[in-house]
């Protein structure tokens, strides 16, 4: 936001530093549309959440993963869509040291759902390539214990990547009301490769050879007789079920990509080269991503669908509903 004679001032007492208040009708409608999608990603994330949380069932290495991918997507509806709302389209009245805790809270969000993307990859790698050893290897425990590792790593990275914007609040503002985001070029290169190039490329290697080994599996299990498909049928069952969950994260994983790579291809590029409409595309769709992940699991999981229906009729507040059946 800049200063211009004439305008609605942010601070009027502060007039020759105060931002200018934009029109409320040019942008009543982003507004409506974005605390719209706000909205509907909260609720929709934590109908997962409730879902893996209550029911027993539910309660494997997997969805585990899945739980602390939906309350990162929980937390980008609840907390960082509304306050990129509020900074984009109008004066930012929550002082410097607000701003730079979102800043930093939103470094620890994206950071912590690229982080469980990585695990929910290698989760299916295991699965998929070393299916004898994966109860043994990626237990329940194991896989708390790096959830919780991977969001105490993205606290401590969101803290150090914009720690200099604590020590002085404000300092890239140019007008009071202003709330930016702006980190300098190492720390851009950093965060680039730590949030987008290395995880990215540890994603596509690992379901690059799920791929693989997947198609190998299932043409092994077509070409079974039926004899031996008769002594191999649960270890069978147990493939398909494999193989169904590693091409439903697949779709997951494509999803995030698409989402995530216009935005980090602007940061790598520069963002000089692109119009601030592109700009504007790219973050919607970088934030949409926290909205299309629980529309996933409602398409390929029917035990999603069973919970919400669950949720919807409240027979969840029965008594031992969470050793019902869902699966």
């Amino acid at each position: 936001m800049e200063m211009y004679v004439g305008k609605v001032l942010c601070f009027p007492q502060f007039s020759n530093i105060s931002c200018n208040q934009p029109p409320w009708n040019e942008v009543l409608l982003v507004q409506i549309i974005f605390f719209s999608v706000s909205l509907l990603t909260a609720a929709l994330n934590l109908l997962v959440i409730i879902s893996i949380s209550h029911f027993k069932q539910l309660h494997t290495p997997t969805n585990i993963l899945l739980l602390s991918l939906a309350v990162s997507d929980f937390l980008m509806g609840v907390l960082m869509m509304p306050v990129e709302t509020i900074r984009n389209t109008t004066c930012w009245f929550f002082g410097d040291l607000l701003c730079s805790f979102y800043n930093s809270l939103s470094f620890t969000i994206t950071s912590a759902s690229v982080g469980d993307m990585v695990l929910i990859s290698v989760d299916r790698y295991v699965a998929i390539c070393d299916p004898l050893h994966y109860p043994t290897r990626v237990t329940e425990r194991r896989v708390k214990v790096c959830v919780c590792l991977c969001w105490l790593c993205s606290i401590f990275y969101g803290s150090l990547i914009v720690k200099d914007d604590f020590t002085k609040p404000g300092r890239h503002n140019v007008c009071l009301g202003q709330c930016v985001i702006t980190i300098d070029y190492i720390a851009g290169t950093i965060d680039l490769m730590v949030s987008f190039i290395v995880p990215v490329t540890i994603i596509i290697v690992l379901y690059m050879r799920v791929f693989i080994v997947a198609v190998s599996q299932a043409r092994a299990m077509r070409s079974h007789i039926t004899a031996v498909a008769l002594q191999l049928s649960v270890t069978q069952t147990t493939k398909k079920s494999e193989l169904k969950a590693a091409r439903t994260l697949g779709v997951l994983v494509v999803v995030f990509l698409v989402c995530f790579c216009p935005y980090y291809c602007i940061s790598l590029l520069s963002e000089d080269l692109f119009s601030g409409s592109f700009l504007s595309y790219a973050l919607f769709l970088f934030y949409g991503n926290s909205t299309l992940n629980p529309v996933i699991y409602a398409l390929f999981y029917p035990w999603f669908r069973k919970a919400v229906k669950f949720m919807v009729t409240l027979q969840i507040l029965q008594p031992g509903s969470c050793e019902h059946n869902i699966l």
